[in-house]
């Protein structure tokens, strides 16, 4: 089998959750790229720039949302053989998010929005990978739910995360471990993808936040959109055939120092 055959999607339909966000995009452009039928799951069904994708509402919060999600894809294409789970939600940012002013409901929620969204998509969709034997589902997770915020470099920028967001990130990939051995006999991969510092568009305005990310890698600088994509598209393809319960890092070298 050749290297482009590894990595081809054609035929493959992938639905991902959040995948109109500035991650979610790159990511998304990319296998469609590879040729594969993409569907873009957010809040709202507004078109994408891109004609090769599919836009599908979806509220992660909501099981009967999810479920018309997978029901209305399979429709369309037949199958599911790829889900990412790369939607998420929070509470508890700002001045009240602080461990010791934070309320019950807030962290209940941004647990939820972190960890309880990957729990549901992926409780749903196993069946309709069962009919086909497998499939791969891939999630996000985050820097932080590998290591703490560096609380001295957020300063005023309001980029800093909650601990319920991070506490929530570290359980995703507890629960990527715990799929991947669960689902393995039904032919089904799972694995995850742990950003580090992506800033998006709004936060790159600010040039003095910016230069403290940047120091906190080895690599020097923040990263772009589509550098998320290579690592989430390897895991989604047969290239990662062999690949479960493993989690790769993509943070120019922020959790490796």
């Amino acid at each position: 089998m050749s290297i482009h055959d590894l990595f081809g999607m054609q035929g493959k339909t992938v639905v991902m959750t959040g995948g109109g966000g500035y991650l979610g995009s790159a990511v998304t452009s990319a296998l469609a790229d590879l040729g594969a039928n993409v569907v873009v799951a957010d809040v709202t069904d507004r078109r994408p720039d891109d004609d090769r994708l599919t836009a599908i509402a979806c509220d992660v919060s909501d099981t009967m949302s999810i479920r018309g999600l997978f029901r209305q894809t399979e429709e369309r294409f037949g199958a599911i053989h790829v889900l990412i789970n790369g939607a998420t939600y929070g509470a508890g940012y700002g001045p009240a998010g602080t461990v010791e002013r934070m309320s019950d409901d807030d962290w209940a929620k941004g647990l939820d929005g972190a960890a309880g969204t990957v729990f549901r998509c992926t409780r749903e969709v196993v069946p309709y990978m069962e009919k086909i034997g497998g499939g791969s589902i891939v999630n996000f997770a985050s820097m932080y739910g590998v290591v703490s915020p560096d609380p001295s470099i957020y300063g005023d920028s309001g980029a800093n995360n909650p601990c319920n967001y991070g506490a929530g990130k570290a359980a995703v990939l507890q629960f990527t471990r715990y799929c991947a051995a669960h689902l393995a006999p039904k032919g089904i991969r799972v694995n995850s993808v742990t950003p580090g510092p992506f800033p998006n568009p709004a936060f790159q305005q600010n040039g003095a936040f910016l230069e403290q990310l940047s120091r906190k890698t080895m690599l020097g600088r923040p990263g772009k959109a589509e550098e998320i994509a290579g690592a989430v598209v390897l895991l989604a393809s047969g290239a990662s055939s062999y690949m479960t319960g493993s989690n790769i890092v993509v943070d120019g070298g922020w959790t490796a120092w």
